[in-house]
């Protein structure tokens, strides 16, 4: 069913949508848009929201199972926005939000579901986790030149780092269990990404409390649900498979003829696979087995 506004959606749906998880999709196009809402489906989310032009349509069986809300995803902070908006109504729920040609992916996700997850972190007194964008990309750009190809995506095994993060409030002085990540095509490409779009760490996946906020930068406003790990042991994270570093270095003109491929000797076959993702060290399993 499709809402005119996402308003409309939480006046009509909000008891529904509270008992979460739930999955917010902001779509600007509609490459893999079908794929990226059935895989969210696929990993257990009660709901899943998409939030998109009018101009654009989902495939038919998708339609009877995805919240489909008109909107202005071309506002400066429109997704920012929209998770606030789901966070001022639905409080206690668990959200997690990306855009389309993006790909969740948790530790043993082939067969445990979203909520199988939560529930482990949550007993463990964590109320988010921290996600890396794993940034996917084309083998073949004269094949696939907008970088995006579901059968040939490819990603890198290597070139992942942390940098302290400092806290201005306190002297500079290092947060604690906080780090800036950064890796993949916005390293490898950094002089085509502005400086404030290049870390690949993004909490994605946390639940809404009263007053909680998520930050232009994709943290929140509570500092411990920024946090990589409890003080005790190491937690779970996730990886968020993306596509759209690709897409938009392929788009803007002024890297789409800088690069005539993606891939490097440091360049892996995505096997759409969890297990992959642990290998690598992009996502942590913690205390869950």
């Amino acid at each position: 069913m499709r809402y005119p506004s996402l308003a409309d959606l939480l006046d009509r749906k909000r008891a529904d949508l509270g008992r979460g998880p739930l999955s917010l999709v902001l779509a600007e196009d509609d490459v893999a848009l079908n794929e990226t809402l059935a895989h969210q489906q696929a990993c257990g989310f009660r709901d899943v929201v998409l939030l998109a032009p009018e101009a654009v349509t989902i495939a038919e069986e998708l339609e009877s199972r995805v919240h489909v809300v008109t909107h202005d995803v071309f506002a400066e902070g429109a997704l920012v926005a929209a998770v606030n908006a789901l966070i001022a109504r639905l409080p206690g729920t668990w959200l997690h939000y990306c855009h389309n040609a993006e790909f969740l992916y948790f530790p043993f996700r082939e067969s445990r579901r979203v909520r199988e997850l939560l529930a482990f972190h949550a007993e463990e007194r964590r109320e988010a986790m921290l996600t890396y964008v794993v940034d996917l990309y084309a083998g073949d750009l004269d094949r696939n030149p907008d970088g995006v190809a579901l059968d040939d995506a490819w990603l890198d095994r290597q070139g992942y780092y942390a940098l302290t993060r400092a806290d201005p409030a306190r002297d500079w002085q290092p947060k604690d269990r906080q780090l800036d990540f950064f890796g993949g095509l916005r390293w490898r490409f950094e002089e085509h990404v502005p400086h404030a779009r290049r870390r690949i760490d993004r909490i994605s996946l946390f639940r809404a409390k009263p007053g909680l906020k998520l930050q232009p930068d994709f943290t929140l406003s509570d500092e411990e649900m920024n946090t990589y790990a409890c003080r005790w042991h190491h937690n779970l994270t996730a990886a968020v498979c993306s596509f759209r570093t690709a897409k938009a270095l392929r788009t803007n003109p002024g890297s789409r003829h800088a690069i005539p491929t993606f891939r490097w000797p440091n360049s892996v076959k995505f096997d759409w696979h969890s297990q992959q993702l642990m290998d690598l060290g992009l996502m942590e399993p913690g205390q869950w087995f």
